[in-house]
C-alpha cells in the first residue's frame, strides 16, 4: 500500500505512542521504521514488532551484535549503512526488552515509541531509559 504526503499509510488510523498521542518521527538520517518513513508504526506484517524509538549506543550495538543481529556492519546491497552510537532506531520491541534484562538497553524515546511496544515491555521500564521527559 503506497504512503500519503505525511509517510503514512493512508485509511490506517493514526499510531499512538506509549503515552497516548500520536507517535512522532524517530530517525530520517538514518531513515528507519518498519515502513521506512522515520516512524516506530507497525502493523500485523511486522513480527519483529519494530516499535521501540531507541538511541544507539555502543554497549547496546556490542549486545545486539553478540545476539546474531548485527547493526552496525554497513550492508549495502541492502541500503543500509550501519548504525552508530547516537544513531535512533525503531528497535523490535523484544529486542529491548531482551537488552534491559541483560542491563544493555538503549534509551528510548518516549514520544515516537508505538503503543505496540507495550504487549512487549512495560512502561516503567521504558520510561526509566526515557531521553525525552521534563
Amino acid at each position: 500500500m503506497p504512503f500519503d504526503e505525511t509517510g503514512r499509510r493512508p485509511g490506517r488510523r493514526p499510531s499512538r505512542n506509549v503515552l497516548g498521542g500520536p507517535v512522532g518521527v524517530c530517525s530520517n538520517d538514518p531513515m528507519t521504521g518498519f515502513f521506512r518513513n522515520g516512524c516506530c508504526e507497525t502493523s500485523p506484517e511486522d513480527i519483529g514488532s519494530h516499535t521501540v524509538c531507541a538511541v544507539m549506543t555502543a554497549a547496546f550495538l556490542a549486545f545486539s551484535k553478540a545476539q546474531g543481529n548485527d547493526l552496525s556492519t554497513p550492508r549495502p546491497e541492502f541500503g543500509f549503512a550501519g548504525l552508530k552510537p547516537g544513531d535512533r532506531w525503531c528497535l523490535c520491541a523484544p529486542r529491548w526488552q531482551e537488552a534491559f534484562e541483560a542491563g544493555a538497553a538503549p534509551q528510548v524515546v518516549l514520544h515516537s515509541t508505538e503503543e505496540g511496544a507495550l504487549r512487549h515491555c512495560r512502561l516503567a521500564d521504558l520510561t526509566r531509559h526515557a531521553i525525552d521527559l521534563a
